[in-house]
């Protein structure tokens, strides 16, 4: 059990665990796997754009957790040798403003080094909520007062040198067993009728497991979904048959698609487990491939498991991350490639301008070497970066693609970067 005794979230973490398991999620346990037959040629499409990325991140909640260290925020912000280049902050609207102020310094480093910040409210003032058979809830007169609540922490973080990309209408309404509950129609209403009012982009639902029954009644009235900027989502037990998201893709134009908050396969296990973090790796690429997310925001950036070590280095989860965050930054578009040219081996990605960032995971007990093709391209040395058992975010040797064309090694259980100019 990696969260401490006094930290809100014990039975969260449990739950969260659990449905990992009992969803069906898990992803595939890794298998010894022979090099194919025949090698398939990984096909990268420039041409073929699929979403814009927003960015890589996580959360910090300095009441909960000590906040991050001048040098750790660093780590997490920056994109140089030994650092994250996270690009996402998300910070927690505190119910109690006396604590607002303690958030301000990791975001105002995170905004210097060029990230975004959002904010997730828990729970609205005591007097703005009531008891109710299932918990605890936004009393109905008084929705004008909590969108005031949060406008005044958006303009307090603003006066404090921090504009926030979005706001979250409720973090995980549709768990709320230790914080605010919302039902389906409570958010919908709170949208059509007031979140316009809130000074900067709205984020809803932030579904814990992204429960589609509590996004699709936005997404299906014109009105709630003209006051919301971002559809956001948690991925804690998330079967990957329900990645894909056809009435976003029908209804959402214009609005963007987040993954807000999660840590995976869980927060048990130390995050430097090799080759178990390569779990990480691979649901990155699953939300990105199948679920044609914006972002990949974990949970805490410093703890045990997760991509920050509480030393303040990068964990080997962290590095799984960083093979996307470090090279594919906000603004680059994810291109369509062969997303799994052999068993357990997942190709995810990405161009901005003439630049294109493959990423590339093998879960094999085997190498695999595979030919790449990138259409339209032409002769260029091509820069790549390994981590494995033995490197962490390694500079390795670079193959030279010519006509377009070059092939590459992926070793035994490892992630690897390539980043052709």
């Amino acid at each position: 059990m990696q969260r401490q005794p006094n930290e809100p979230g014990t039975a969260k973490a449990k739950l969260k665990r659990r449905s990992l398991i009992t969803a069906g999620a898990a992803l595939p346990v890794l298998a010894a796997a022979a090099p194919a037959a025949a090698q398939t040629t990984v096909l990268v499409e420039p041409g073929n754009v699929q979403q814009t990325i927003q960015g890589f991140g996580g959360m910090n909640h300095s009441v909960w957790i000590a906040d991050l260290t001048a040098a750790q925020r660093d780590t997490a912000f920056g994109n140089g040798s030994g650092q994250l280049g996270f690009s996402i902050l998300r910070i927690p609207v505190h119910e109690d403003r006396a604590n607002w102020s303690r958030e301000v310094a990791t975001a105002k480093r995170a905004v210097a080094l060029g990230a975004k910040v959002f904010a997730s409210p828990w729970n609205p003032p005591a007097s703005m909520t009531e008891s109710f058979s299932g918990g605890k809830r936004l009393r109905y007169d008084m929705y004008d007062e909590y969108v005031q609540h949060l406008n005044d922490f958006d303009q307090f973080m603003a006066g404090n040198g921090v504009d926030l990309y979005g706001i979250s209408v409720q973090n995980e309404p549709d768990y709320a067993h230790e914080w605010t509950a919302w039902t389906p129609q409570e958010m919908l209403r709170f949208c059509r009728e007031n979140a316009g009012a809130i000074g900067t982009r709205v984020i809803a639902p932030e579904s814990f497991q992204y429960r589609k029954n509590v996004s699709d009644p936005i997404l299906n009235d014109p009105q709630a979904l003209g006051n919301v900027d971002i559809i956001g989502a948690h991925l804690y037990g998330t079967q990957n048959a329900d990645l894909p998201y056809p009435l976003f893709q029908q209804k959402g134009g214009g609005k963007e698609l987040w993954m807000t908050e999660v840590y995976h396969p869980n927060s048990s296990d130390s995050a430097d487990l090799w080759p178990g973090a390569l779990d990480t790796g691979e649901h990155m690429h699953r939300a990105l491939v199948y679920g044609r997310f914006q972002t990949y925001v974990w949970w805490y950036i410093r703890r045990s498991y997760g991509p920050m070590r509480e030393d303040g280095q990068i964990s080997k989860r962290g590095a799984n991350m960083a093979h996307f965050s470090k090279w594919v930054r906000p603004g680059y578009q994810r291109i369509t490639a062969t997303a799994n040219p052999q068993a357990n081996v997942y190709i995810t990605a990405f161009k901005s301008g003439a630049k294109i960032v493959i990423v590339a995971i093998n879960k094999n007990t085997a190498a695999a070497y595979f030919p790449f093709t990138v259409q339209g391209g032409g002769n260029a040395t091509v820069a790549t970066w390994l981590t494995d058992a033995n490197n962490t975010l390694a500079a390795s040797s670079s193959p030279t693609m010519t006509n377009g064309s070059f092939g590459a090694q992926l070793p035994a259980r490892s992630i690897r970067t390539f980043v052709i100019n």
